[in-house]
């Protein structure tokens, strides 16, 4: 966690610059339906966008990689729509997510659905793109060159009110699955179109881009791909790393996977006391702060898991059988039959993912009979979780063009 909120905090610094810019005949709030609302937040020229793939990039993200340059401005639209939340008997509920469209001529589009990592502030997410520098390198690379580039925020994050959902499946699903409807009737609202649809994310939102995909595919809607950099596909798997099988380069901050999926899914699936059950007594209320992002002293937040979480979790069986870790075991986004063409990409130096997890998918997938080999793993060599993701995009790319 602290070298998380590090992070972070350097993002806002080095970052600063790369603010929105809005025309001087900027409207506000213009409203599609009873159920989805737009709003021009902010322009970009290409400059700005080659800005963040030579500068602000390679700062944030730690590596040096080459990238196509933009080509055209790119428009923002904060987008708030309505939804549910599967866990809640379909309690309503008002999200946000950003759409950003390519201010070159044209009326159609490739589309590509970014789903956002995890992040600590609220405003760290696509529809404030000021403050989200793994938006800004989407929009560089994707948006500066023609696509659509559309991403949800997520329950509880953005302008959402409610307690955030973090790695709840089914409602990470229903806010993608609904920001893509909203977008789609934005995009109808200015005389636009998408031709093909893409899916994409980064750790966190790996996840969310297989089970996001997932949904897609059983709602019959066409994929023409799914790409993922870091994806913790199945979380039992993952949580179950750090906690018995630790590595050497395990990440410092895997301490708020524990904090904010334990009381995600006390708040969600409602089990009072869950997260009061897995986290030391001592580190509760601090625990609980960080969750609901209130003002906390990161220092009193221990990184070592031995200190924050209770010591019969270490207990493979414990865990398996505690309330916490059935509820994990049932966090996966690769157990079905995949149709759609999908590219995990995995570093062989990432500190919150290990090499298995990252090709985990592709393995199920070819476990089937003679394989289903819609499913392929592709490492980006030595790097690390951001590297992983900044490598991977302009691959993701490349790969994207030639369909």
């Amino acid at each position: 966690m602290m070298n998380f909120v590090r992070m972070l905090a350097f993002a806002v610094v080095a970052l600063g610059m790369v603010s929105n810019t809005l025309p001087a005949s900027a409207q506000g709030p213009v409203r599609v339906s009873s159920d989805v609302q737009y709003e021009l937040i902010g322009r970009w020229d290409a400059d700005k966008l080659n800005k963040v793939l030579t500068d602000y990039t390679p700062k944030f993200f730690g590596v040096t990689v080459k990238y196509t340059a933009a080509k055209n401005a790119v428009k923002f639209y904060r987008v708030t729509y309505s939804s549910v939340v599967p866990e809640r008997g379909n309690k309503p509920i008002v999200a946000t997510g950003l759409v950003a469209i390519p201010d070159v001529a044209g009326t159609s589009f490739p589309m590509v659905s970014y789903q956002h990592g995890t992040v600590y502030g609220k405003e760290q997410v696509p529809s404030f793109p000021d403050q989200s520098p793994e938006t800004q390198l989407m929009l560089a690379q994707f948006a500066g060159q023609g696509y659509i580039v559309i991403g949800a925020d997520y329950f509880g994050m953005g302008s959402s009110k409610e307690s955030e959902g973090y790695m709840v499946k089914a409602s990470h699903q229903q806010a993608s699955y609904d920001m893509l409807l909203a977008s789609r009737a934005v995009l109808a609202d200015l005389k636009l179109s998408s031709n093909k649809l893409f899916v994409s994310g980064w750790s966190q939102g790996g996840f969310v881009a297989m089970a996001f995909l997932e949904k897609l595919e059983a709602a019959g809607v066409k994929v023409d791909a799914a790409a993922t950099a870091s994806a913790p596909v199945d979380v039992s798997v993952a949580l179950n790393g750090f906690l018995s099988f630790p590595r050497k380069n395990d990440a410092d901050w895997v301490n708020s996977l524990f904090i904010l999926s334990s009381f995600a899914f006390e708040n969600y699936y409602g089990v009072p006391g869950l997260a009061r059950s897995l986290i030391a007594d001592a580190y509760y209320d601090v625990a609980r702060k960080a969750y609901l992002r209130e003002p906390f002293n990161v220092a009193d937040v221990p990184t070592d898991l031995r200190k924050l979480i209770k010591p019969d979790y270490f207990n493979p069986l414990f865990f398996a059988e505690s309330a916490y870790g059935k509820l994990v075991a049932q966090t996966q986004a690769y157990r079905w039959v995949i149709k759609s063409p999908v590219r995990n990409y995995y570093g062989e130096a990432d500190e919150a993912i290990a090499i298995g997890l990252g090709k985990l998918a592709m393995t199920y997938a070819q476990a089937m009979g003679n394989g289903n080999s819609q499913v392929e793993a592709v490492s980006t060599g030595q790097t690390s979780h951001r590297g992983t993701y900044a490598t991977a995009v302009p691959q993701w790319k490349t790969w994207f063009d030639g369909l």
